[in-house]
């Protein structure tokens, strides 16, 4: 319980943290000077919402008697549902069949590109550990 506290917060002020940048962002380079207050609190608690759950939805994969297909179906189901859900609520995207498609294409493909990245990198530091204990 509480590293999932210690995870909620972390990535409620991450989302929080990103609104600002996005803000800042736009401010600065889209010439934006004035913004829409209602816009701004829509996105920031948006922003927030997801970053709680990108940051403890990996806690799946922190449950050793699920095989890691399992962890993994687990997370890209959660993740993909409340991310798309919140991405149509909010208005980051539209509801057509274009901006769908593109929508979930370049998610599933972020989402293998990082689910393999971090495959690779925690492969890696087993192996590393596998080889230190040999030398002991």
């Amino acid at each position: 319980m509480k590293t999932f506290a210690v995870r909620s917060i972390a990535g409620i002020f991450f989302g929080a943290f990103l609104t600002v940048m996005i803000t800042i962002c736009l401010i600065y380079f889209g010439n934006k000077e004035i913004l829409e207050g209602q816009l701004f609190i829509k996105n920031a608690f948006a922003n927030m919402f997801c970053g709680w759950f990108f940051s403890v939805t990996p806690l799946y994969f922190e449950i050793k008697s699920l095989h890691l297909w399992q962890q993994t179906a687990l997370h890209f189901v959660t993740v993909t549902f409340l991310y798309f859900v919140l991405s149509f609520g909010v208005g980051w995207v539209t509801l057509s069949i274009e901006s769908v498609l593109s929508f979930a294409s370049l998610f599933v493909g972020l989402y293998a590109i990082i689910w393999i990245c971090f495959y690779l990198y925690f492969k890696n530091e087993a192996k590393k550990l596998n080889d230190d204990l040999q030398h002991i």
